[in-house]
């Protein structure tokens, strides 16, 4: 009998007996048999737990990303591109990263391959689900070559062991160095997926024909639309023996050695000093004179390298006075490019620069220290430089990261000719990155400076110059003044995930280029050593130039 019948049963006797009883009628006698057998019911229904069946390499963001979407699920790493009517498939996007402080930009797959199969001495580090992905993609490695690591030890285990490891795409962060492969990098602008070897496809397989409308619900973890580019660049002064080149070979030339980098980003940041002003007198390359004005013309060169913002928080955005500082103003306004750190009186000065590309909102704030009580900053009634006033920086950092803002803090903070930054500008910075300032960077050093993780938040302390005379040919000039950072900042789904350091060299007074490998190395090892890290100095064979 089944057990709805049984059940029917039962109530209907249970029925006839209280009718009886409720009559006043004795209940019926009931013969007992010979043999008790006691009833035990069967539960009316079962609840039936179905969970959804995951490979070993499926990675913990798409995990969660399928549970979102309820259950009866397959999902595990596929080599055959034919998809079925009941599948879907997921591109995952990896990375080869080490620590920041990695003097090496690329790596071949050849020696990435040869490190699986174990022919070099290096060690891969990675996630169970990682090693998994690839042993289908690769075959068992080489015992010993490649090792996993709980995700939450990866980083720092690389950073102890000074090694290399392979991250899906989200997992990358700001310590992380992410290295190209044969010149191909996720966190580059113009990354193609297509020829980038570190990439699998996962199959999410269901028991029926999949609707065609949960095909946008499962991603990849890679989206080039989520991805923004920003630029820091270091001083600005197109005067002296610079001006003159500019007027002797092209108004451009300076930045032709750089202008892919500055054009190819988001955000180009240039921090120009100097303002412009009709009729300024024409540059003499051996003046010592400390009072500066810049032709107006020379703004086709900022709008040559595909300046997106200006910086004003400069020292000798003041020399020629008011009438200058408000044609520059007008120069920038007219060329469409926003400005920061400076304006036409105190409330203009504060001001953010907001940009939103690809869905990343970035602010930009910045703010003169030097001159905070004197005459070349911005008041109620003239233009000028933004002071550093704490407390009002410290409540808008906080407002337009409520906002949902991204926020980039740069100074002009006191000259110096030293790498290590004063005590009392690392106070400085770290204060405004307890504010909540994603990035702070010192945009006053005509000296490169070192730089740091502080919590949350990158700081460099001075990016050195950028289009300026100063090749050392004064006495007081340190070695190495020539050399320029180019800070490259990558946001992504609204997290600054990655910082590149390009390195520059300058030359002809006026303009930079890309180191070549010797240099590039030496100078980053140098810095990294300066900023309390130990480089990691495994080295292709220095002949070239670095990757932009």
């Amino acid at each position: 009998m089944k057990l709805r019948q049984r059940i029917k049963g039962y109530v209907f006797l249970l029925t006839i007996l209280s009718l009886s009883f409720a009559c006043g009628g004795q209940p019926p006698a009931i013969q007992t048999p010979s043999v008790f057998i006691p009833f035990t019911p069967t539960p009316i229904s079962t609840a039936i737990v179905v969970e959804n069946q995951f490979g070993s390499s499926v990675p913990q963001l798409l995990r969660e990303q399928v549970n979102a979407q309820g259950v009866g699920w397959t999902l595990d790493i596929s080599i055959d591109p034919t998809i079925k009517p009941n599948e879907i498939q997921i591109q995952w996007v990896y990375a080869l990263a080490a620590p920041f402080p990695t003097i090496r930009d690329d790596v071949t797959l050849t020696e990435l391959r040869a490190v699986w199969s174990g022919d070099t001495t290096h060690t891969l580090l990675m996630a169970e689900s990682t090693l998994a992905a690839f042993k289908a993609l690769w075959g068992e490695p080489a015992s010993g070559s490649v090792r996993s690591v709980g995700v939450s030890q990866l980083l720092d285990t690389t950073w102890t062991e000074s090694t290399w490891a392979l991250i899906p795409f989200e997992d990358i962060a700001l310590r992380w160095k992410v290295l190209t492969i044969d010149g191909q990098s996720p966190i580059r602008k113009g990354f193609d997926v297509t020829n980038y070897p570190l990439v699998a496809q996962f199959t999410l397989q269901a028991s029926e024909t999949i609707d065609p409308a949960f095909l946008n619900l499962f991603s990849s973890n890679y989206d080039s639309s989520k991805l923004t580019t920003v630029v820091l660049t270091g001083v600005t002064a197109l005067v002296r023996a610079t001006a003159y080149r500019m007027e002797k070979r092209g108004i451009t030339y300076p930045g032709e050695g750089i202008r892919d980098i500055l054009q190819e980003a988001d955000i180009a940041h240039i921090s120009n000093e100097i303002p412009f002003l009709t009729g300024c007198p024409y540059p003499d390359p051996n003046s010592g004179r400390l009072v500066f004005c810049s032709d107006s013309k020379y703004m086709g060169l900022l709008t040559d390298v595909g300046v997106d913002v200006v910086e004003l928080t400069g020292n000798h955005f003041a020399d020629y006075g008011r009438a200058a500082m408000e044609e520059t103003l007008a120069i920038y306004n007219s060329n469409n490019v926003p400005y920061f750190g400076g304006g036409a009186d105190l409330q203009d000065s504060f001001q953010p620069a907001l940009f939103e590309i690809n869905g990343n909102k970035i602010a930009f704030l910045g703010c003169n220290m030097p001159d905070v009580d004197g005459p070349k900053v911005a008041a109620e009634n003239h233009s000028g430089a933004a002071p550093c006033d704490f407390d009002y920086f410290t409540a808008k950092i906080g407002e337009l990261k409520a906002q949902g803002y991204l926020v980039i803090f740069t100074f002009q903070w006191f000259e110096d000719y030293y790498a290590t930054p004063n005590p009392k500008q690392v106070r400085d910075f770290q204060r405004v990155a307890d504010a909540g300032a994603t990035i702070v960077s010192g945009s006053q050093a005509h000296f490169p400076k070192t730089m740091e993780f502080y919590n949350d938040t990158f700081i460099h302390y001075g990016l050195g110059n950028l289009f300026f005379d100063q090749m050392g040919n004064l006495k007081w000039m340190p070695e190495g003044i020539r050399r320029e950072f180019i800070d490259r900042y990558v946001i992504y789904d609204g997290q600054l995930v990655s910082v590149e350091l390009l390195t520059n060299m300058l030359e002809d007074f006026s303009r930079p280029r890309l180191m070549t490998l010797e240099e590039r190395a030496a100078f980053l090892q140098e810095y990294f050593t300066a900023s309390g890290w130990l480089p990691i100095t495994d080295l292709p064979a220095p002949n070239g130039t670095s990757v932009p």
